[in-house]
């Protein structure tokens, strides 16, 4: 709970290098993502939005666990990494609102524009 109550890298990045919206239609999660990147490593990362407690704690530790990461190794986290990271048992609905943050990073990541956004369908 304290992810939620007090979310770290919450904000906005000025003159980010990648900015992505994730969202939930289920829960009703929107949250934008700033990334910047430098030499393919994950320099820094903010979110801000309005989203569930699940969503807010997930990205709130998500960004904490890759920033300064090589892009390579963040395409490579799984929804596990990030259930695992929760220590909580959560169903199915909810495991969107978990991986909404990862999903999100990774389409940014994959793709060849400085904005987008994606729906969490998984």
């Amino acid at each position: 709970m304290e992810h939620y109550k007090n979310p770290r890298n919450y904000g906005r990045l000025e003159n980010a290098d990648i900015t992505f919206t994730g969202e939930n239609p289920l829960c009703g999660d929107k949250l934008v993502y700033t990334l910047k990147i430098d030499n393919k490593i994950l320099t820094d990362i903010m979110f801000e939005g309005k989203g569930c407690a699940i969503s807010l704690a997930a990205s709130s530790m998500l960004t904490e666990k890759i920033k300064n990461l090589a892009v390579e190794e963040i395409k490579a986290l799984e929804r596990s990494d990030i259930l695992d990271m929760l220590k909580i048992s959560i169903g199915p609905v909810r495991t969107k609102c978990a991986i909404l943050g990862l999903v999100t990073v990774k389409c940014a990541l994959d793709s060849s524009k400085a904005e987008g956004s994606i729906e969490v369908k998984e």
